[in-house]
């Protein structure tokens, strides 16, 4: 596939790469569309550009069309029907597609909170009796399912099935009662402070680490 149609592909299937791709890399997307559409003429550039979008294109569900489409990577042909600059004005355009399709904040929330209830958890009835008496006293994020009801990410608890110490004490750092969305969001997002996942360092960084980075986020130093 070269780098014209992946473009068509790309520009036919927005909606679905909005929806399929985790934040961080749609906002690599993004930035790979940027650069592609500025290359104008300058093939190297272009190409880099094109193969960014493939790889971020690449984090899609194993299942997608599109996936599949650019597994075997973009390249940017010679003939004079994928001129750099001709591929350069396709990006521009899908640049202008995206625009217009950008999300209400209504839906941005939406998709944020469905990502975070999709993270593995456990129920009420799943919880340690100890725990299940009063989940919120024992500093527990709780997150509200439309069809499951409440969801309590598996990460706060240890694994006799206890809320872990380190989390509960960012989780009321970070006021996870007041916003448990917001709390949920920390944990199980990308951290730069950190150079990874919160949720997915506790047992490999010290515990003090996790409360540094948070007291950063809560000192609005990040």
């Amino acid at each position: 596939m070269n780098a014209a149609e992946m473009l068509e592909l790309v520009g036919e299937r927005l909606a679905e790469i909005r929806a399929g791709l985790p934040p961080e890399e749609f906002e690599r997307f993004r930035l790979a569309l940027d650069e592609l559409a500025a290359a104008g003429a300058d093939a190297v550039a272009a190409r880099r550009a094109a193969l960014g979008i493939g790889r971020a294109l690449l984090s899609l569900p194993l299942d997608s069309p599109l996936r599949a489409a650019v597994a075997d990577r973009p390249r940017l042909a010679t003939g004079a029907g994928d001129a750099p600059t001709l591929v350069a004005e396709r990006a521009r355009e899908v640049l202008r597609r995206l625009a217009a399709q950008a999300p209400s904040p209504e839906e941005i929330v939406a998709r944020a909170r469905r990502r975070l209830l999709a993270a593995p958890a456990r129920s009420e009835a799943e919880l340690d009796p100890r725990t299940a008496a009063d989940p919120l006293a024992a500093g527990l994020i709780r997150l509200t399912d439309a069809e499951r009801g409440a969801r309590y990410p598996d990460f706060q608890f240890d694994p006799g099935g206890g809320p872990r110490p380190v989390v509960r004490r960012v989780n009321r750092m970070l006021l996870a009662e007041q916003d448990p969305w917001g709390a949920a969001d920390w944990w199980l997002g990308a951290n730069r402070w950190l150079g990874g996942v919160p949720a997915e360092l506790i047992g490999r960084v010290p515990d003090e680490l996790l409360a540094e980075a948070a007291q950063v986020l809560v000192e609005g130093e990040c």
